[in-house]
């Protein structure tokens, strides 16, 4: 399929699965809006390369008003966003009644009201377009629970809450909103787990397989590349029925 002409955010893209997912979109010929904190030039140049205009913006997603200057800068720079792939989020691993504070109210701005204030701000111009597409990376975690996990599961269960009542607000449009919900993907994230667990014994390999085995039946890490992919598949006509989804890429950790 093409994206030619169509411009596409994703945020949290300047490198793990927000970044597969702005290449999957750039390489059939989006235009795309990078986002992240630090260095972006590298996801930038790898992105360019695909030949469309790139740009990136450093909002920090848990300040609304942030999330606000960046669509004004889609406006601006892109003539609007077509394309809206909710993808920023943190993780904090504690016990709920050890969970600090700060770091519930960190986790619930980055990874649920990211995700509402974005939508609002570009679901006008999309309805002016008469197109548009969102997508929101919530997780298997939106779907099952796990302990210690409190606010990260509290947030991707209110992704897939928001999804569905897009989805209907938008249902006689062509705007479709949808979420893909990722078992474990080799993220930085994920790795910080991978750490903690081979702390012991420094065993890298055998705190990935653990990792994998306790959830995960393919015993494989879904890829940054294949959620690209799916993502693509869902800007597609084929998937303009597809409304309201919660899509899990799990590796069959749902089908247990």
């Amino acid at each position: 399929m093409s994206l030619q002409g169509k411009t596409a955010l994703v945020t949290g893209s300047t490198s793990g699965i927000g970044l597969g997912i702005a290449l999957s979109l750039a390489k059939a010929g989006a235009n795309l809006i990078l986002n992240g904190f630090g260095d972006a030039s590298a996801a930038l140049v790898e992105v360019a390369k695909y030949g469309g205009k790139v740009g990136h913006h450093p909002a920090d997603v848990a300040d609304p008003a942030q999330i606000a200057d960046m669509i004004s800068y889609g406006r601006r720079e892109f003539g609007g966003i077509d394309i809206l792939v909710n993808n920023a989020g943190i993780q904090h691993v504690a016990p709920i009644e050890e969970f600090p504070v700060e770091r519930w109210d960190s986790i619930i701005a980055i990874n649920l009201s990211a995700v509402f204030h974005a939508s609002r701000l570009v679901l006008p111009g999309m309805r002016a377009r008469g197109w548009g597409r969102i997508i929101n990376i919530a997780s298997v975690h939106g779907l099952v629970g796990s302990v210690n996990k409190a606010a990260y599961v509290a947030a991707k269960h209110g992704v897939i809450g928001l999804t569905k009542v897009v989805a209907l607000e938008t249902a006689s449009t062509n705007i479709t909103c949808n979420a893909l919900c990722p078992g474990w993907v080799l993220t930085p994230l994920v790795q910080q787990q991978i750490d903690q667990r081979a702390l012991s014994d420094g065993d890298q390999d055998r705190a990935r397989r653990e990792l994998l085995a306790e959830k995960q039946p393919s015993l494989e890490f879904v890829s940054p590349d294949q959620l690209g992919e799916l993502s693509l598949f869902l800007c597609s006509e084929a998937a303009s029925q597809v409304r309201g989804a919660a899509w899990n890429v799990d590796g069959g950790w749902l089908a247990q």
